[in-house]
């Protein structure tokens, strides 16, 4: 039955995931009704629901446009669901900010294939993630994922390696005018972010432990598929893949090493995860199977998301 909604990417499967993170959003939000009598407040809550819209485009949009994904709903759907992991993401500004940014160099590395403009790429993707980095200071480890690419497509030109370290002054500028046109101290908040913290203690209760454990084994799963079936895709696809992988696992590091911790930290991992999903749910076989795993899926989530409300 899921198979049947989401096998084709149409209008209406993309109205209804839009609907659903509505619903889930409110559901979330509506805990708390102080922020209705603010307008400010208002506008903040609607910024988020947009950001969160986009980056479900987003990534849409990148595996589709890179051949990653078929003509299919699964890669919004497996956003929707892996979202639902970590509700209290649903009110953190500077997350899913750095997200959307994050998910812009992706696109912009991901098209590098082409090697059209690939200088101006560089520059972009370098550019959203230091951008990134201002609101979630271990962002910044995405740059690794700038030289991946110019080792996989334009390593031969010196100037591609450059290129990023002129997108960081320019950031670096930017942000220091700003600072001192709105006395806001952007350097000590970078400095107060840039620590370590490898613990896993910051469970307030039973359930976060249990949405953690879950979405771990799920993405585990999702993980170990991709690099099994990586050899029999195509090999136009291969480095496409691997970009992939690497952001998933970058954003694990960003997760372990980051000192504010918290589930809300992997979401990171989750567009790189959903296209995974997506390819493995693409993948030639028994429909009853399919509906298995997205049967579970969906279970997992809705318990996981209504239990931490």
């Amino acid at each position: 039955m899921i198979t049947s909604v989401f096998k084709k990417s149409t209008p209406l499967n993309l109205f209804l995931v839009v609907f659903l993170i509505l619903f889930f959003f409110l559901t979330y939000q509506f805990q708390d009704l102080s922020w209705t009598n603010s307008a400010i407040s208002i506008v903040q809550k609607s910024g988020l629901f947009v950001l969160l819209i986009g980056s479900v485009f987003i990534t849409n949009f990148v595996a589709k446009k890179n051949g990653l994904s078929k003509d299919s709903g699964y890669t919004i759907f497996f956003y929707l669901l892996f979202l639902l992991f970590f509700p209290s993401l649903l009110n953190n500004m500077n997350l899913i900010l750095s997200n959307f940014f994050i998910l812009l160099a992706l696109r912009r590395l991901l098209s590098l294939q082409s090697l059209k403009a690939s200088k101006e790429k560089i520059f972009d993707a370098s550019l959203w993630i230091f951008l990134a980095a201002l609101f979630d200071f271990w962002c910044i480890l995405y740059i690794i994922l700038v030289f991946i690419s110019i080792i996989f497509h334009v390593a031969k030109d010196y100037r591609n390696w450059v290129l990023p370290l002129i997108a960081f002054f320019a950031v670096g500028i930017i942000s220091l005018g700003f600072s001192l046109i709105s006395n806001n101290d952007i350097l000590g908040h970078i400095t107060k972010n840039a620590t370590f913290n490898f613990n896993i203690d910051y469970f307030t209760n039973t359930y976060q432990n249990i949405a953690f454990s879950i979405y771990l084994t799920v993405a585990l799963f999702f993980v170990i598929s991709m690099f099994v079936s990586l050899s029999s895709r195509s090999l136009l696809l291969h480095s496409s893949f691997k970009k992939i992988i690497a952001s998933f696992f970058i954003g694990i590091v960003i997760f372990a090493i980051s000192s504010n911790k918290s589930n809300d930290l992997l979401i990171y991992t989750i567009a790189p995860l959903s296209i995974m999903a997506t390819s493995h749910i693409e993948m030639k076989q028994l429909q009853l199977r399919q509906e298995m795993v997205l049967g579970v899926l969906v279970f997992c989530s809705l318990f996981v998301f209504f239990s931490q409300l």
